[in-house]
C-alpha cells in the first residue's frame, strides 16, 4: 500500500475523531466521513507502518444508518464530523466510546455507564460561535469556519448547529468591510485588521452578543457599524477584542466596549449568568441544564454539606450546587472568569458561595492543610486535559463522601477515575454521558464516586 493508492474498502468501526475505520489484509485504515456499513472507495493519503490514512472517494454501498445531513459543507467544514450519521447511532456511538475507554484505559470491568442523554432538536444549538474573516483564491473577503486541521476558511455564513441570527449578523459584517474597503487579517503577513467574529446568544432572554476581534485597537466608522448591528432584534452588546499577536488564541486579553452593555445574560434552572466575551460558558444551554441537574443529584445535597468546585469556571455549577448546600468553595485560574462567578453570585443573591483565584493543585491543599477546610462533596470539571495529579491527591486525602467528576474527555475521565479508585476507598457508581455536541465526535460525562464504608 502507498499513498494516492485506489482502494475498495468495508467500513467496520468508528474512531475518536469519528472517523471509519476498515482493514485490508489486517491493516486499519482511517476514512474522514466513512460510517461504519460503508462499502467504500478511498484513496491513499498517508501510510505509517502499523496504519493509514485514507480519504473517501464516493460511497458504493451506503450503511443503513448513513443520513442526509441538513448542511451542504459538513464535510468540508471541521466542525461536524459525524453529521451523516444517524442522531440515534450518533448517541450509540458515544455510549460505546465511553464504556470503552473506562474499560481498556480505566480498568473497570463492567463500567456502570447509562444511555446517553441526546436531544429532542439536535440543530442550531450552538449560543456561541467564532468565525475567521479571510480572503479566497480570487481575492474576495469571506467567513465561515476553518476546514479540518486547516486554517483554510469554507465560506459559509448558515451553520446548521448554530443560531440562525449568525447568517444575519456576518452577512451585515461582510458587506459593511466590503462597503468601507476594511481588510481582514492575513495570518501570513500579520497585517490586515478584521480577525474574527464572536457571536453569543442568551437562549433564555434573547440576548444578542457581538465582539470583533482586531488587529489593532480602533475599527473604521465603528459607530456606523453599531447603528446596524443595532437594528437587530436582541442586540444586547457591541466590543471589540484587541489581539495584536501572531497567535493562533482567537481572543486577546482586552475588551474595547462599543455599544450596550459589555455583556449579555442568560439562564439555566432558575439560576441568572451575565456572559462576557471572555468567559467561559457551555455552549448548548438545553444540554447544560441536563448536565448541571445530573451532577446536583449526583452531588446528593441534603442543605449542611461542604462543597468544593473545582475547576468552576463563572461559577456555573457552584451557583447551582449552592441552593442545596451549607457552604460551597469554587476554585478557579482565570481571573475574568473569578470575576464573573462572584458578580453572577450577587445577580442571584447567592451568599453562600466563596470563590478563589488560582490553580485548584495549589488552593485546595492549602485550604485543606493549612487552614483545615473540609468537604462534603467534591465536584471537579477540569479541561479536557484532565485533573492535576497533586489535585487528585489531594481529593483522596481530604476524603469526601462523594466526589462529583463532570469531563468533556472519556479518555482522561477513565485516567483520573482509576487513579481515584485505586486504592478501594472509592467506587465508581454512575457514569451519565450527555449529548453536549450533537453531529461531532464529543461528548461529556458526569460520574459519581462514593467513599465505601471500610
Amino acid at each position: 500500500m502507498k499513498k494516492n493508492d485506489l482502494l475498495q474498502i468495508k467500513i467496520e468501526a468508528m474512531g475518536n475523531a469519528g472517523e471509519g475505520i476498515g482493514k485490508i489484509d489486517g491493516y486499519p485504515l482511517f476514512v474522514k466521513d466513512a460510517l461504519p456499513g460503508d462499502l467504500a472507495e478511498v484513496r491513499v493519503t498517508k501510510v505509517k507502518k502499523t496504519y493509514a490514512f485514507a480519504r473517501l472517494e464516493r460511497v458504493l454501498e451506503a450503511s443503513p444508518d448513513r443520513t442526509e445531513p441538513r448542511c451542504p459543507l459538513h464535510r468540508r467544514c471541521g466542525g461536524c464530523q459525524i453529521q451523516a450519521l444517524s442522531y440515534e447511532k450518533q448517541l450509540e456511538y458515544k455510549e460505546q466510546k465511553v464504556r470503552e475507554d473506562l474499560i481498556r484505559i480505566g480498568g473497570f470491568a463492567d463500567p456502570p455507564v447509562f444511555p446517553v442523554l441526546g436531544m429532542d432538536e439536535p440543530y442550531h444549538y450552538r449560543n456561541k460561535a467564532q468565525f475567521p474573516f479571510g480572503r479566497n483564491r480570487e481575492g474576495r473577503i469571506v467567513t465561515g469556519f476553518y476546514a479540518g486541521r486547516t486554517h483554510m476558511i469554507v465560506p459559509g455564513t448558515d451553520c446548521a448547529i448554530g443560531v440562525p441570527e449568525n447568517k444575519q449578523i456576518l452577512e451585515l459584517i461582510l458587506d459593511f468591510i466590503e462597503k468601507h474597503g476594511i481588510a481582514p487579517y492575513d495570518e501570513t503577513t500579520g497585517k490586515g485588521l478584521l480577525r474574527h467574529a464572536l457571536i453569543r446568544k442568551g437562549f433564555a432572554t434573547g440576548e444578542l452578543m457581538v465582539c470583533l476581534v482586531i488587529n489593532g485597537r480602533s475599527f473604521p466608522h465603528v459607530e456606523e457599524l453599531a447603528d446596524r448591528l443595532f437594528e437587530i432584534p436582541g442586540m444586547t452588546s457591541f466590543s471589540l477584542n484587541v489581539n495584536q499577536k501572531n497567535t493562533n488564541v482567537i481572543l486577546g486579553e482586552e475588551v474595547i466596549p462599543v455599544r450596550g452593555q459589555t455583556y449579555i445574560t442568560d439562564r439555566i434552572g432558575g439560576v441568572s449568568y451575565q456572559i462576557s466575551p471572555l468567559s467561559f460558558y457551555q455552549v448548548n444551554p438545553v444540554q447544560t441544564e441536563k448536565l448541571y441537574r445530573t451532577a446536583l443529584e449526583y452531588a446528593g445535597l441534603t442543605g449542611g454539606e461542604t462543597v468544593w468546585e473545582l475547576y468552576c469556571g463563572i461559577g456555573t455549577i457552584s451557583l447551582f450546587l449552592a441552593r442545596g448546600a451549607g457552604q460551597v468553595y469554587g476554585v478557579e485560574v482565570v481571573p475574568q472568569a473569578v470575576e464573573d462567578a462572584r458578580r453572577n453570585a450577587d445577580l442571584n443573591g447567592i451568599t453562600n458561595v466563596v470563590f478563589y483565584l488560582g490553580k485548584a493543585e495549589e488552593v485546595l491543599p492549602e485550604k485543606y492543610e493549612k487552614d483545615g477546610i473540609r468537604a462534603d462533596v467534591i465536584v471537579v470539571d477540569p479541561p479536557r486535559k484532565g485533573c492535576d495529579s497533586a489535585c487528585l491527591e489531594t481529593m483522596l486525602r481530604m476524603e469526601p463522601e462523594r466526589i462529583v467528576y463532570v469531563s468533556c474527555d472519556p479518555a482522561t475521565l477513565a485516567r483520573d477515575l482509576k487513579i481515584l479508585c485505586a486504592d478501594g476507598r472509592y467506587e465508581l457508581s454512575k457514569v451519565q454521558p450527555v449529548d453536549m455536541f450533537p453531529h461531532t465526535a464529543g461528548i461529556e460525562n458526569v460520574a459519581q464516586l462514593f467513599r465505601r464504608k471500610i
